[in-house]
């Protein structure tokens, strides 16, 4: 029972260890290096046969972005002066948008702060220059490179800066393109109030003689995530992911993109790139057969991104192509009412059929409660009581465990090195007192499924990103700065091991005893609301066996007198 014991701590251990361990996937991540000029934004992406899609009446069309400077080296390609960014303001974003091509290149979150410290620097999530690079593009493809603009052409709007005024709902923003030959194509970006969805358009008037063949793009740019602010002892997903009804919730990793380039037809799907708490997606509209690629560019720079089938514009006749971009946290419950599937972009791995319910009923408790440290607490005191069964036989079997420690130490005594008949004599002694050397552990390995998605909905839920608690712990998102809560835990842990019979084994005895100062060093690098739940879910078990044991070596008391 005793080697079994230690095999179980040593893989909980594990478990919270592998956990953590991913981060080391970025350990060693190169800078990379800054591109000075917003030129850096020319992409290529990937040929595909996907053009054939288009009916068969609508001559063939560049399917890729690549198309306008094809042929061309970097160096050939055309420059185009830097241009004025136009500002958007709204209730929950300041953007950016720049003439060349209407690319968003910045998006500043009003509602979320850098830092938790400074919360008047608003979260910037889309930036125009590495590093953390991160923008969102689109134009319109045609028979040759230069009837209709790409991300490269340059784009007019009738001001600079535009204003969510404080009796307006919506806010239009148009940008003109108006081609050689006449062809206008008109972006409109409307932004609602209260809303992180921006609804695009690409609207295409056909000025000429002939009939115009089309297709619109829209993709995400970003280069490698790099936070200073981040610890490295959580790893969190940054990178590509797509969603269809046939594979769901599917990631494109940064070495995914490297090794292969996608290229999927999908309809009623949606395109992303992410990184902690925050997204970008674009949404095309419901039963549009679109095609998803990705690509990698110079500088390590990542795209992911979808185009239309080609369409057929008559003379004087006008096409609208429309999208909606979403830019912002990973809210469960404004994700999910914006596109199918992507509220899973809250990612909580294979255990989400726990998880969510689980942060639904912590986010119930924040309802009451008002403050997220607290929420933490009485959902670790629910999850406790949920489990009080379980924990109770295991806390019995280690009660009763520790009643015959010393006569299990005796037949160590007695038979010295025959492990045979120590074993032997072991068992003869559990079938006559009745205990099950395993009775403890199996109640604990029911609950790790539970630990492991209250650990993933803490980490990844953007509800708790620097949220304060009391006192100096002003950000559960982030390490305790003091280590105090660390060491409660860690003390915590060390009563626990205490009540715990102890191993026959000196050896065993003293790593059981080096656990709580593992664990200590280890957590003190974790996010303090993480902390926070182990300190409490260890002090109440610490109550719950104390009281256990305590009843169990008085009925022992009592036996022993009526004899």
């Amino acid at each position: 029972m005793d080697n079994q014991r230690l095999i179980l701590f040593f893989a909980l251990a594990a478990v919270v260890f592998l956990i953590y361990s991913a981060w080391m996937e970025d350990y060693g991540r190169p800078v990379q290096p800054q591109v000075a000029q917003e030129r850096g934004l020319t992409v290529d992406a990937p040929s595909s046969a996907a053009s054939s899609s288009a009916a068969p009446d609508v001559p063939q069309v560049a399917t890729t972005p690549d198309a306008v400077t094809a042929g061309m080296s970097a160096a050939e390609a055309p420059t185009l002066p830097a241009q004025t960014p136009i500002r958007i303001e709204t209730d929950v974003f300041h953007i950016e948008i720049s003439p060349r091509g209407g690319t968003i290149s910045a998006a500043w979150l009003l509602e979320y702060s850098t830092l938790a410290e400074r919360p008047d620097d608003p979260f910037q999530l889309l930036k125009p220059v590495p590093p953390n690079m991160f923008v969102a593009q689109s134009g319109l493809l045609g028979e040759d490179a230069s009837s209709l603009p790409t991300h490269e052409a340059i784009f007019a709007a009738s001001q600079s800066l535009y204003r969510l005024g404080p009796d307006d709902n919506t806010l239009d923003v148009d940008l003109v393109w108006v081609g050689d030959t006449g062809i206008e194509v008109r972006k409109r970006y409307s932004f609602v109030r209260g809303s992180y969805v921006v609804r695009t358009s690409q609207s295409v008037t056909n000025t000429t003689d002939s009939p115009l063949v089309a297709r619109q793009y829209n993709q995400l740019q970003r280069t490698d995530l790099i936070d200073p602010n981040e610890s490295r002892f959580v790893h969190t997903y940054t990178g590509a992911v797509y969603y269809s009804p046939e594979d769901k919730y599917k990631k494109v990793s940064f070495d995914d993109m490297r090794k292969g380039k996608l290229d999927r037809s999908v309809a009623d799907g949606w395109i992303a790139m992410m990184q902690h708490y925050f997204l970008a997606a674009w949404i095309p509209p419901a039963g549009v057969l679109e095609t998803f690629y990705t690509n990698v560019l110079a500088d390590s720079r990542y795209i992911i991104g979808k185009y239309s089938p080609a369409v057929s514009i008559a003379p004087g006749g006008t096409h609208v192509f429309e999208n909606e971009l979403f830019v912002g946290p990973k809210l469960q419950d404004k994700l999910a009412s914006v596109a199918p599937g992507l509220e899973l972009a809250v990612d909580y791995g294979w255990l989400t059929v726990i998880a969510q319910p689980i942060f639904w009923v912590l986010s119930k408790i924040y309802w009451v409660v008002g403050n997220w440290g607290w929420s933490i607490i009485f959902l670790t005191i629910l999850i406790k009581l949920a489990f009080y069964k379980l924990s109770e036989t295991s806390y019995k079997s280690m009660a009763n465990m520790r009643q015959l420690a010393p006569r299990l130490q005796a037949l160590k005594d007695r038979y010295g090195d025959d492990k045979q008949r120590l074993n032997q004599a072991m068992m003869e002694m559990y079938k006559t007192e009745k205990i099950n050397p395993l009775g403890g552990c199996l109640p604990i390995l029911v609950q790790i499924p539970v630990f492991i998605a209250l650990y993933w909905v803490l980490l990844e839920s953007v509800e708790l990103r620097n949220a304060p608690f009391v006192l100096w712990l002003d950000n559960l998102s982030a390490p305790d700065p003091y280590f105090i809560l660390p060491l409660i835990m860690g003390v915590s842990m060390f009563v626990q091991m205490k009540l715990n019979p102890p191993p026959p084994d000196p050896m065993q005895a003293k790593i059981m005893m080096a656990l709580p100062f593992v664990f200590t060093v280890f957590f003190a690098f974790f996010p303090s609301g993480l902390v926070l739940y182990w300190t409490v879910n260890n002090l109440l078990s610490i109550a719950q066996q104390w009281h256990i044991t305590r009843t169990i070596e008085k009925q022992a008391a009592a036996a022993k007198r009526k004899k």
